[in-house]
């Protein structure tokens, strides 16, 4: 089974890569690539990014072929897809961060500012912080309701359909953690700076059969 993480120059990819070369199974094959030939084989789909998000979206629609292969495998053919950060973010219908950007349209939605109604909150919202309001899904499986996981970012996505908000994080306001429908998840944190619940959630993605 081929996981593919999509390197458009965006990305903790090396981290990101050990975490699940950690989680694989005997059959798992996890490759970085920017190759749209070898994306288009995969069984699994990987998507991170890091910094704003009209960079984000312009690095990848440099990649020629990439964009509309990702619609191809994810929409088309339904393969497991996971956005992590910024690939999260790129999951929605626009983003408004320096600018309006067209995202992806998977997960209807805005990408918006932090504002946490308590002045004591810094914006970007940095550290460790618990998941409240978890719904149950397979890639939440065996994960407290409660868990601690990494974030680090200044914008999160407000999902016009609350059915598509998986998990919430709590500061001065509550902010979308975690979406998903379908064959599609995305996670605001980053699963492989979480410790046992990033990993976790990386097992259980590389197992999932929506």
């Amino acid at each position: 089974m081929l996981t593919t993480i999509v390197d458009y120059g965006s990305g903790n990819l090396h981290s990101a890569a050990k975490a699940f070369e950690r989680m694989a199974g005997p059959s798992d094959r996890i490759c970085v690539t920017d190759d749209v030939s070898v994306i288009a084989t995969a069984d699994r789909i990987v998507l991170p990014g890091v910094g704003a998000f009209g960079d984000c979206r312009a690095g990848l629609m440099k990649v020629e072929g990439l964009y509309e292969t990702l619609q191809k495998t994810v929409i088309d053919q339904a393969r497991p897809f996971m956005g992590i950060c910024v690939g999260m973010q790129l999951m929605a219908t626009v983003g408004e961060e320096h600018g309006t950007h067209d995202g992806f349209g998977w997960i209807s939605g805005t990408v918006t500012p932090i504002r946490p109604d308590d002045p004591a909150l810094k914006v970007p919202h940095m550290g460790w912080n618990n998941l409240v309001n978890c719904a149950p899904h397979p890639v939440l499986d065996g994960i407290s309701a409660s868990a601690y996981c990494y974030f680090v970012h200044s914008f999160h996505l407000k999902t016009d359909k609350a059915t598509d908000c998986l998990a919430q994080v709590d500061y001065g306001e509550r902010l979308t953690a975690m979406v998903g429908r379908d064959n599609m998840v995305g996670v605001q944190f980053h699963p492989e700076k979480s410790q046992a619940p990033g990993l976790r959630l990386i097992s259980n993605f590389l197992t999932w059969t929506p």
